[in-house]
């Protein structure tokens, strides 16, 4: 194992298998030089753990050229929001991050989440607004995927003038 451009972490030995079952485009994707291209963005700490931050393909690239996985940051939030069912962190090709809140949590509620995760935060992973939206996540709305994971275009998509109201509001 490795770590290879944009944190992704690469494998590869003789447990890893030989391609996707007659998909080739597939597998010449994620299968180059002999290692395997997981998607995950991770990290090793000086003990040899490591540790998946998030996924390659969930990277917002600020228009600084930061690139920031919004899922340590949106687990960091939510542990300081119980009421919230989801916090999704939106900025790709922005200049600085928001965020939507789903859920029933109080405005005031999230601003101090922020105060309490932003310090810990390099500058360009602080969340500078914010949003609730009181839409539920769900399959059925298509904002979820089956398993519960976060659809971000849809939800880009479906929440596009309140994230863009963020924007054209001075940060916080």
């Amino acid at each position: 194992m490795k770590i290879a451009d944009g944190e992704e972490i690469i494998v590869r030995g003789p447990h890893i298998f030989a391609g996707y079952w007659n998909r080739p485009e597939e597998s010449s994707r994620v299968l180059r030089d002999g290692w395997f291209h997981t998607g995950d963005q991770g990290e090793v700490n000086s003990h040899g753990n490591w540790r998946i931050i998030g996924r390659i393909k969930n990277l917002i690239i600020l228009n600084s050229g930061h690139n920031v996985a919004p899922e340590p940051i949106e687990d960091n939030i939510a542990q300081h929001l119980p009421a919230a069912q989801h916090v999704v962190i939106v900025g790709n090709g922005r200049g600085y991050l928001c965020a939507l809140i789903a859920g029933t949590t109080e405005s005031q509620a999230v601003q101090s989440a922020l105060d309490a995760v932003n310090p810990a935060l390099p500058h360009y992973r602080q969340v500078r607004n914010f949003t609730v939206v009181r839409e539920s996540f769900t399959p059925e709305n298509g904002l979820l995927t089956a398993n519960g994971k976060l659809r971000r275009d849809a939800i880009n998509a479906r929440f596009a003038s309140e994230i863009n109201s963020m924007y054209d509001r001075k940060p916080q």
